[in-house]
């Protein structure tokens, strides 16, 4: 009898679009892949929603199980704010050249940045203020790692191409493989697969710029990366308890703080920012705001690894904004990588499942 009912359900979400919400007792079942999704966007949805919490030591994945409307949508934010996210090193660069130093773009962007997030949670999101003292330890210790990471993110950035830096940032899913595998997180092979094909296209548009590489900027730009991975693993641990507006409030807040002190401790003589400038760190700070805010959002829905491997997406953008707007060349193998990255973010419709 227990046979019978999974044919009929299986059979039921392969032929119905508006399959009801999961039940804790379907949950709990491991049912057949559904047929591949003809959409390539929704493609990109092959996560265990169980993911949103892994304890150190680790909880077993459910690979196998089905997809469901909250997974999906998960990949379409996490994609979309990649776009978004892309967009900041070009908005970067632009300041630069207007003059304004590393520490004083972090310090307005991130400081505007928090300052239209609480307008609008005061006039819309007023309930997503309140968060338990424990909580809020830990997203402070989510912004405390990512403040410094953007630090380093910048100061880098001020050494390097555009595309270049980006390229290196895009690392961070080593990272966070690295960091959830330590915590007794299991990593499926599809995962590392990707993962490596994705260092190949890296390898074959970093290894094919004609400019010369900075090693101290390579070397800050690595441990942004870092920082940004870790930020993401903790992430995924608290927005299993907390909504992904909250933690985006709290820990932009707290970045806030710690790069405004960086720019005062920093001690260097504040000047006058063209009108120019003022467009790209606004810019920068809109940035900021809606990209974390559906980044966030993303990661409490599918997790730290995919959600890295996803975000990967935002190199592609970087690469051909930094192409049209910035004048930055591109190489016949730079665009090979850049095909073999769009391949490896592909992939992840082959993934089974797992964690």
């Amino acid at each position: 009898m227990a046979d019978a009912s999974t044919s009929a359900e299986e059979s039921e979400s392969t032929g119905l679009n508006g399959i009801s919400h999961a039940k804790t007792q379907r949950r709990k079942e491991i049912v057949t892949i559904l047929g591949m999704l003809g959409d390539w966007a929704r493609g990109f949805s092959r996560q265990n929603r169980e993911s949103q919490k892994l304890a150190p030591g680790g909880q077993q994945s459910r690979p196998g199980r089905s997809l469901n409307r909250r997974q999906m949508s998960g990949v379409a934010i996490t994609l979309f704010s990649a776009i978004i996210a892309a967009w900041a090193p070009i908005f970067g660069k632009i300041a630069y050249r207007t003059g304004v130093d590393p520490y004083t773009v972090v310090a307005l962007r991130t400081t505007l940045a928090v300052a239209l997030l609480w307008v609008i949670y005061l006039a819309r999101w007023r309930a997503f203020i309140r968060i338990h003292w424990r909580n809020l330890l830990g997203c402070i210790g989510m912004g405390m790692v990512n403040g410094v990471g953007s630090l380093f993110y910048y100061t880098s950035l001020q050494r390097l191409d555009a595309s270049l830096a980006s390229l290196l940032y895009a690392l961070y899913p080593i990272w966070v493989f690295i960091f959830l595998s330590s915590s007794g997180h299991t990593i499926s092979r599809m995962a590392v697969g990707r993962l490596a094909l994705g260092l190949i296209g890296l390898l074959l548009i970093t290894g094919a710029g004609s400019t010369r590489l900075d090693s101290l900027g390579v070397m800050l730009m690595l441990a942004s990366a870092a920082a940004y991975g870790w930020h993401l693993v903790l992430g995924q641990w608290i927005l299993a308890d907390v909504d992904s507006r909250t933690v985006t409030l709290y820990v932009l807040t707290t970045m806030a703080v710690v790069v405004s002190l960086a720019r005062v401790m920093g001690g260097g003589p504040l000047v006058p920012i063209s009108t120019p400038g003022w467009g790209a760190i606004l810019s920068l700070a809109a940035v900021m705001a809606f990209s974390r805010l559906t980044m966030f959002a993303g990661l409490q829905r599918l997790g730290g690894a995919q959600t890295a491997l996803l975000s990967i997406t935002e190199l592609l953008t970087t690469l051909l904004v930094a192409f049209v707007v910035l004048g930055e060349r591109m190489s016949a193998p730079q665009w090979v990588g850049a095909a073999v990255l769009i391949v490896s973010v592909a992939l992840v419709r082959r993934e089974p499942g797992e964690d």
